[in-house]
């Protein structure tokens, strides 16, 4: 009867276990996330030095380049622009703790642009 009890239990263990993890969601991979984290890393003590006329200046030119028809970033050019202003983002949620949530979520929305959609823009 021992057995019996510990089998069931341990049957009914590994059901609520293998349940639980393949219930996740799981996070489509970006391809481009090892290039997007190296430019995080490379520009992000450049970035948080900005102040705002920097700022503004990058952001004005980057869709200015990317609004000209005449011009095709390249993906890391592209990243790059993107990438400066998530950083960004999140230096200004560091700055204004009130708008913390905000600046987290523009960040994330900014580190999560495809190229892929900026080159069907182009099209």
């Amino acid at each position: 009867m021992k057995k019996l009890i510990l089998i069931v239990s341990s049957i009914f263990f590994l059901l609520c276990s293998t349940s639980t993890a393949l219930a996740q969601d799981k996070k489509p991979t970006d391809k481009d996330s090892p290039l997007k984290e190296s430019i995080y890393h490379k520009h992000k003590k450049e970035v948080l030095a900005f102040d705002k006329k920097a700022f503004d200046a990058l952001f004005f030119e980057f869709f200015q380049k990317q609004n000209d028809i005449n011009t095709k970033l390249t993906k890391e050019e592209y990243y790059t622009y993107t990438i400066k202003i998530a950083i960004y983002s999140e230096k200004y949620g560091m700055l204004y703790k009130d708008h913390k949530k905000e600046a987290q979520q523009a960040k994330k929305e900014w580190f999560d642009k495809k190229y892929s959609d900026y080159l069907e823009s182009k099209k």
